[in-house]
């Protein structure tokens, strides 16, 4: 088997991206959303787990549920939380084994789940949501003026409405 030399594998790269992305328009700035997402989710994520032992999506299961007033349909929580259905399914189970949230059946439907927020899921949040949002605002709130802030939050929204509906 033959093994290509590194510059001739980026050459060929290279030129995937400039028949795909005319002039390279924006490659940079994907780059660089990519990288700044996936450090201040690792960042964030070892912070809450170090300081309160809660992991960041248990966290934001949690926060989803009290945003919405401390239930939800597990459909509506794992399109809020960003997790497949399934991965939603398994991740309340162990929150359930936790005492954090319970289950219980929709009234209007008894296929429906309905996921609440318990006591000890609410006072477990308490805690957590202080070393959340200080890390939010250490790591990126602080790091941009409200002109950027308000560029960016624009930008990415178009971006998903128009992926969401586009």
């Amino acid at each position: 088997m033959q093994v290509l030399s590194e510059p001739d594998v980026a050459a060929h790269f290279d030129r995937i991206l400039a028949r795909e992305v005319p002039g390279m328009r924006g490659l940079q700035a994907w780059d660089a959303l990519l990288r700044s997402h996936a450090t201040l989710l690792r960042q964030l994520e070892n912070d809450l787990e170090s300081k309160t032992g809660l992991a960041l999506a248990d966290f934001d299961v949690l926060a989803q549920l009290a945003i919405a007033g401390g239930s939800l349909r597990m459909t509506e929580l794992a399109d809020r939380a960003l997790i497949s259905r399934s991965g939603m399914t398994r991740r309340v189970t162990r929150l359930v084994h936790e005492g954090l949230v319970r289950r219980a059946h929709a009234d209007a439907d008894a296929r429906g789940v309905v996921v609440q927020l318990t006591n000890s899921g609410l006072k477990r949040l308490t805690v957590a949501a202080p070393v959340h949002i200080r890390g939010v605002s250490d790591l990126f709130l602080a790091k941009l003026d409200d002109q950027e802030l308000a560029v960016l939050a624009t930008a990415l929204a178009k971006v998903t409405i128009d992926c969401t509906f586009g």
